[in-house]
């Protein structure tokens, strides 16, 4: 059973300019050290023009491994800032990049480091944090003439619509937290008068909002 730790739901970026130079935050997921640098490597890659490389990256769900790089900025400036941001906002199995192509204006050291948590911030915004929660997908079958019906209700409802296929019935696939299966199976079966039939498919892990 998982724990309800935060995370990020997919690999992003976001930029934005302070006084003539450019940063670009990247963020991702990475379940270990070896995921982190690999990420580390392609943004590398994919900017090899810019004037440095700023990193941090959580790893376990206790937060177990932290690290953070500098990369040339003034200490404490940058890497350390991407950090705390990360930690501020609880996430663990991820890593963030911030990307600096100088612009000619010193920033100081609390402009910078300033400019690096907001590279992280929108980093982590762009990649989206999510809950990691147990998790059941499960199918819905109802008479066509009960679909209206439910599908106003699921509306209300802690579920993500998966796929609806139309065939000789209504076959809806779902997913709900775990801890929300039993009040949303008898809010189904109340909206369709106890006429859906519901199937468990799997237990999952899903990252929700």
């Amino acid at each position: 059973m998982t724990d309800g730790y935060k995370t990020l739901a997919r690999e992003a970026s976001d930029s934005f300019i302070i006084k003539k130079s450019r940063f670009c935050g990247y963020a991702s997921p990475a379940r270990s050290q070896e995921e982190a640098l690999d990420f580390l490597a392609r943004v590398r890659a994919a900017t090899k023009d810019a004037n440095h490389h700023c990193y941090a990256y959580i790893i376990g769900r206790n937060a177990g491994i932290m690290r953070y790089s500098d990369d040339g900025e003034p200490g404490g400036t940058a890497g350390l800032p991407i950090l705390e941001t990360m930690k501020a906002r609880g996430v663990v199995d991820c890593a963030a990049v911030v990307v600096r192509w100088f612009g000619g204006i010193l920033l100081g050291t609390g402009g910078l480091a300033r400019a690096y948590a907001q590279g992280a911030k929108c980093a982590l915004d762009a990649a989206r944090v999510v809950t990691m929660e147990d998790s059941v997908r499960f199918y819905a079958e109802v008479p066509y003439a009960l679909w209206d019906k439910l599908d106003y209700a699921l509306a209300s409802m802690p579920v993500v619509r998966e796929d609806v296929e139309f065939s000789t019935a209504v076959l809806a696939t779902l997913t709900v937290r775990k801890r929300d299966k039993e009040p949303v199976f008898e809010r189904i079966t109340s909206a369709t008068e106890g006429r859906a039939t519901l199937l468990e498919l799997e237990e999952i892990v899903r990252g929700w909002e």
